[in-house]
């Protein structure tokens, strides 16, 4: 399996306008509000350059959570510690947690999970460091529910850079269920017909990682391909499709 080098990366992941469109957390709100004590502490696992964890921090505000970040990338992290000062940071692996067993209440990974290279690692420590009735939330992209989506247009090699990446969602579901959680799946699915222009943004910063993982040959082919179809029609169009995923998991 590829990695992506988040060093390369760091200083621009953050001008993705769509990273920055985070609503407040319902699946934490309604942790928080089925909690019966005061006390609660957070974990946002591989917290990237912290744009999750900024955006619920002001929101939550009001309540005594104390908030956690861990991720492999030294260059994300200091991002995040430029925007963010009330959160404890930490340089780490999913895959050796370096925090004390029942630890913590909520643990979320946004668009993160494909990136672990030990997957039933990640799952065992994450089990570990929950409470009891403690939740575990992943948020991901569904690639094998998404086989048109523009980037597998353009640039063909990720989809299957993307197969060994991403577990289907039936994998997951078992391997958090085998591990005594309750598991809940939704899935928001969208196809529709998007502006190829619209894409152009994100090629050239090539901040979406499948692009980090493709031949600096393929990627300029792509953008080549893209390039001339707008220039022969500044309307044209991709037929797109895009699939959001979303496992909460309670531990009995």
């Amino acid at each position: 399996m590829e990695i992506t080098n988040y060093k390369n990366i760091a200083e621009i992941y953050d001008k993705n306008k769509y990273r920055q469109e985070i609503k407040p957390d319902e699946d934490l709100k309604n942790y928080i509000d089925g909690w019966t004590t005061s006390d609660i502490n957070a974990l946002d696992l591989a917290c990237g350059t912290g744009i999750y964890l900024l955006n619920q921090i002001n929101y939550f505000q009001d309540l005594n959570i104390k908030w956690f970040g861990l991720d492999a990338s030294e260059e994300m992290l200091l991002k995040a510690k430029s925007k963010i000062s009330n959160c404890r940071f930490t340089n780490g692996l999913a895959e050796e947690l370096p925090y004390d067993s029942s630890y913590f209440n909520f643990v979320v990974s946004n668009y993160a999970f494909h990136h672990f290279c030990h997957k039933s690692d990640v799952l065992n420590e994450v089990s570990r460091v929950l409470k009891k009735n403690g939740v575990f939330k992943i948020h991901n992209i569904s690639v094998h529910d998404m086989r048109h989506w523009w980037i597998y247009e353009f640039f063909p090699s990720t989809y299957f850079e993307d197969l060994k990446r991403f577990w289907p969602k039936d994998l997951i579901f078992n391997e958090l269920s085998n591990r005594g959680f309750d598991v809940n799946v939704r899935v928001e699915y969208v196809m529709k017909a998007n502006k190829i222009a619209d894409f152009m943004d994100h090629v050239y910063n090539r901040d979406i990682s499948a692009l980090n993982l493709i031949s600096d040959e393929e990627y300029h082919q792509g953008i080549e391909i893209m390039e001339y179809k707008i220039k022969r029609d500044s309307e044209a169009l991709v037929v797109d499709d895009f699939a959001d995923i979303v496992f909460v998991a309670s531990k009995r």
